[in-house]
């Protein structure tokens, strides 16, 4: 699966605050649901709330309380209901029916995070080995891909509700005035990297998933890349102009989703019979902003976009390079805004909003590294086995927590994805 670099281990004490950290952040994104929201499954790709609280703890259970001295399984049924693809452990619920789980109930699933938890911070405050606490780090980093896939979850749950209902109120609300065809934010600019030879992936230090390494030269061509994230406004222009309808833009995989799904906008937008444009956020229903960064398009819609513009979208390499140049300011889970925000002022060549926002689709196919291997064992089926069919993005959402993200991050997904945090960043 993963693995922490051997330079460097955090100390049992920081390790152990950071998994209370983690771990109550769940708690925090549970709080304004009710028991009926944990339960519900709104497609087979979405899972229950309920199910990713008792998932993440399972990982904790199965991976390291397992082999622990005088630990007993808190229900043995568990292993087989929240496993989700180990296949090495073995047998799995099937994903499309997880929603048919009305039990265990709610209670019981937090009975088991307490359980596993108090287990957990026995064997901290004991003291653990290196190997140990590299396969902690590794549950801790799982469950904060979780709590985004929670939150991406739950947004779809809600707004499959015809009622719209929001989810949580913001730390601090965007103000109306921002809306609708309001505050329009400065042209696009480039920033221009010229043809170079550069280092690429994770390096040995910190924690870092597999599908990061090897860290490797690769020649990268000169390029521009856009300083900051294609906005509503811009996108609703590629759908006036029939973005939509003109089958010239599209790849044939994409063209064919659009007409079997009848794509003719991002997900969650809609038109009033006022004629506004909305989206439904986690926020609720709110006027379709001009200026924050489209959101929930799929592979194939940010390259029907980017055709119709006149550009292309990233490699997932010339990404990596402008990030590392890159304003370090970021609009991430934890400051719980709970949608994208628009670009910061600027009017230079500075690229913007790398980090957080909306994860960015590249045009990159999701395969190995030079040097790859796959890690032993079950850990060996987290990464590798999906390198099939897939795209890259990269950059992380506002629902991806601060210290989990880095520009070497690799996420990906299938093309035709669109329940996602994802959006568009253009490239030449």
């Amino acid at each position: 699966m993963t693995h922490l670099s051997t330079a460097h281990r955090a100390e049992t004490p920081s390790l152990a605050r950071r998994y209370e950290q983690v771990r109550s952040f769940s708690e925090r994104i549970c709080a304004p649901l009710l028991p009926e929201d944990y339960v519900a499954q709104s497609m087979p790709e979405v899972s229950p709330t309920k199910w990713h609280l008792a998932h993440t703890t399972w990982f904790l259970e199965t991976f390291i309380l397992a082999d622990a001295r005088g630990y007993r399984p808190f229900h043995p049924e568990f292993r087989y209901l929240f496993n989700s693809y180990y296949n090495t452990v073995g047998a799995q619920f099937p994903r499309a029916n997880r929603g048919c789980l009305s039990r265990p109930g709610v209670d019981e699933i937090h009975a088991y995070r307490r359980h596993v938890d108090a287990h957990m911070r026995a064997l901290l405050s004991d003291g653990v080995s290196r190997k140990s606490a590299d396969i902690v780090e590794i549950g801790l980093n799982h469950e904060q891909q979780h709590q985004e896939l929670m939150l991406t979850d739950i947004k779809h749950v809600l707004g499959a509700n015809p009622l719209r209902p929001a989810y949580a109120e913001a730390v601090d609300p965007v103000d109306e005035e921002d809306a609708g065809d309001a505050g329009e934010i400065g042209r696009l600019r480039w920033a221009s990297y010229a043809e170079n030879v550069r280092e690429i992936g994770a390096g040995p230090d910190g924690f870092a998933w597999d599908n990061e390494q090897p860290r490797h030269r690769a020649l990268i061509h000169g390029f521009d890349i856009a300083t900051r994230l294609v906005t509503n406004g811009e996108y609703l222009e590629f759908m006036r102009d029939g973005g939509y309808s003109a089958a010239n833009l599209w790849l044939s995989e994409g063209w064919d989703a659009l007409r079997r799904e009848g794509w003719a906008a991002p997900l969650y937008w809609f038109q009033g019979e006022d004629g506004v444009w909305r989206e439904y956020t986690l926020r609720g229903v709110e006027p379709l902003r001009a200026n924050a960064p489209v959101c929930h398009v799929s592979y194939f819609e940010a390259d029907a976009f980017a055709r119709w513009r006149g550009a292309r979208l990233p490699t997932e390499f010339e990404w990596e390079l402008a990030a590392g140049d890159a304003d370090a300011a970021s609009n991430l889970a934890d400051d719980w805004r709970l949608r994208p925000m628009p670009a910061p002022d600027h009017d230079g060549s500075t690229c913007h909003q790398m980090l957080g926002d909306v994860w960015e689709w590249t045009a990159s196919p999701y395969t190995a590294y030079p040097g790859y291997v796959a890690p032993s064992g079950a850990f060996g089926e987290y990464n590798g086995k999906f390198m099939c069919n897939q795209f890259v993005l990269r950059g992380g959402s506002f629902a991806t927590p601060r210290d989990h993200i880095r520009i070497t991050y690799r996420n990906f997904w299938p093309p035709a994805t669109r329940w996602q945090f994802a959006g568009i960043r253009l490239a030449r």
